[in-house]
C-alpha cells in the first residue's frame, strides 16, 4: 500500500513567504538565541528532569530550560495549559512579534492557525496515570485533565490572540507532524482562502514517549551522533517552532521583512513496517517535492536531514537522498538533532525555521558529536562546524512511524513581481 500527494502548485496560485519565526528549543529561545546555538554548534544535552528516570540505565535529553511562559501567554493563565500548549502559543506570540505585527494585524486578516504534534499534552496523561496508579481514577485533578486534549495547541494560539472566524487544526502525524502542518497552511496561502498562517509543531517531553525508544533500544546513553559510524540512537528533546507565513503580495505591501519562500512540499504514506523507514518512499516524497517545488535535485544546496541518529534511519535516509541526488551529486546533509534532540511533532518545525535563517544569515548549521562518518551513510554532515555558504534552496527532510514522510523545500526569496 501506499499513498502519495503530488500538487503541481507552482503552475498558479499565490507565492507564500516565511516573515516571522518563533522558537523555543533547548539550545535557545527565539531568533537570536537559536541562530546563536545553530551557528556555535551548541548541545542541549543534559540528565533528564522532567520525570523520574530511576530504573534506566540512562537517561540523557535535550530540556528546555529558562522557558517563562507568563513572558508570552497574557491573556490565558499559562497554568492552564499543558507544557506543549504552553511551547506552542509562546511561540506564536514570538512569530508574531518578530514578522513585526501586532495583535490587531493578525486579527484584522483572515487567518489558519496548524500546529503539529506526535505526543499533544503526553506529559499531562503522565500525570493522570499516575493518580491513577497511587489513588485510582476518581483521585483525577480535574485541572490536570481539562489540559490534555491535543487540540488545544492550536485553540490556545487563537485564544491568545483573539483570533475569531479562524480555522484551527492540530495535526497528529508524529514526527513528520511540522512539515505536515506547515504544508496545511502554505496551501491555504496559495489558494487565496486566507490572508496569514501560523504553522508549525510543538511537543514536551514525557515519560511515555521516552520509555518507547527506550524499550524499543534507540535512546542513545550519552549524545546524538547522526551519521556516525558509532552512532547509538536518539536524544528525545522538546520545544516548539512556530512560522508565521503570508503571501508575498502582503509581504511586501507592508515591509515586511523576508527570511524565505517556501516552494513546495511533498508527503507520502508507505504504511509497510510500524516503525521501520522504507528508502524507496523516502525518495519517492523527495521527489514530490522538488517537482511540487519546481527545482531540480542539483538546485538544492543541503539537506536539513530527519537525521535521528539511529542505525536503520541515517543509513536508510542517506540511501534515498543518493537514490534521487546520485552518488556523485549527494548535498551536505546535516542533523540538527544532534544538537536539539528529537523534539517529535515539532522537530521538522524547528528545522524549517533552521533552514529559514541558515538561508538569510548564509551558513550551514553542523552535525555534532562527529568522530567518524559511517560509510554506509557517506553524506558530508558539516561535521562539528557550520560553514559560510549562499545558499538558494534547502530541502527539509521529515520522516515518521508508520511511513508518514513528509519533506519541505524552501528557497531564497528573489523579487520577480512580474511573475508573481
Amino acid at each position: 500500500m501506499n499513498a502519495s500527494i503530488s500538487t503541481d502548485t507552482q503552475a498558479s496560485g499565490r507565492r507564500v513567504v516565511i516573515t516571522g519565526l518563533g522558537v523555543i528549543t533547548s539550545i535557545g529561545i527565539g531568533v537570536e538565541a537559536f541562530t546563536g546555538g545553530l551557528r556555535d554548534g551548541r548541545s542541549g544535552v543534559k540528565p533528564i528532569t522532567a520525570f523520574d528516570t530511576t530504573g534506566f540505565a540512562h537517561a540523557n535529553g535535550c530540556e528546555v530550560t529558562d522557558f517563562e511562559p507568563e513572558r508570552w501567554i497574557v491573556r490565558q493563565h499559562p497554568e492552564e495549559l499543558g507544557r506543549a500548549s504552553q511551547f506552542s502559543v509562546a511561540a506564536a506570540r514570538m512569530a508574531v512579534e518578530d514578522a513585526g505585527m501586532t495583535e490587531e494585524d493578525v486579527r484584522a486578516r483572515r487567518s489558519l492557525v496548524s500546529v503539529g504534534t506526535t505526543d499533544g499534552e503526553s506529559r499531562d496523561l503522565d500525570q493522570l496515570v499516575g493518580m491513577s496508579i497511587d489513588s485510582g481514577p476518581e483521585e483525577y485533578d480535574p485541572a490536570v485533565a481539562r489540559r490534555v486534549p491535543a487540540g488545544r495547541l492550536s485553540a490556545g494560539i487563537v485564544r491568545e490572540l483573539g483570533l475569531t472566524d479562524v480555522e484551527a487544526v492540530t495535526i497528529p502525524t508524529a514526527c513528520a507532524a511540522g512539515n505536515y502542518a506547515v504544508g496545511y497552511g502554505y496551501d491555504a496561502l496559495r489558494s487565496g482562502d486566507v490572508d496569514i498562517a501560523l504553522c508549525g509543531g510543538a511537543d514536551a517531553a514525557c515519560r511515555k514517549t521516552f520509555t518507547g525508544f527506550y524499550r524499543l533500544g534507540t535512546v542513545a546513553p550519552e549524545v546524538c551522533r547522526p551519521f556516525d559510524k558509532d552512532r547509538e540512537g536518539i536524544l528525545t528533546g522538546e520545544g516548539a517552532g512556530i512560522l508565521l507565513m503570508e503571501s508575498l503580495e502582503s509581504a511586501l505591501a507592508r515591509g515586511a521583512r523576508i527570511y524565505a519562500e517556501v516552494l513546495g512540499y511533498g508527503l507520502a504514506c508507505d504504511a509497510l513496517h510500524p516503525v521501520a523507514p522504507d528508502q524507496g518512499s523516502i525518495a519517492r516524497t523527495i521527489e514530490i517535492a522538488h517537482r511540487n517545488a519546481g527545482v531540480t535535485p542539483d538546485q538544492v544546496d543541503f539537506v536539513s536531514a530527519h537525521g535521528t541518529g539511529t542505525k536503520a534511519n541515517d543509513i536508510t535516509e542517506a540511501g534515498a537522498i543518493r537514490q534521487v541526488f546520485g552518488e556523485d551529486a549527494m548535498p551536505r546533509t546535516v542533523s540538527i538533532k544532534s544538537m536539539i534532540g528529537h523534539s517529535m511533532g515539532a522537530a521538522s518545525a524547528v528545522s524549517a525555521a533552521a533552514c529559514a535563517l541558515a538561508i538569510t544569515e548564509g551558513f550551514i548549521p553542523p552535525t555534532i558529536n562527529h568522530r567518524e562518518t559511517d560509510p554506509e551513510c557517506a553524506v558530508d554532515c558539516v561535521p562539528n562546524e557550520a560553514v559560510a555558504a549562499e545558499l538558494t534552496i534547502v530541502q527539509n527532510n521529515a520522516l515518521a512511524f508508520g511511513g508518514n514522510n513528509a519533506v519541505l523545500i524552501l528557497g531564497a526569496f528573489r523579487d520577480h513581481r512580474s511573475a508573481a
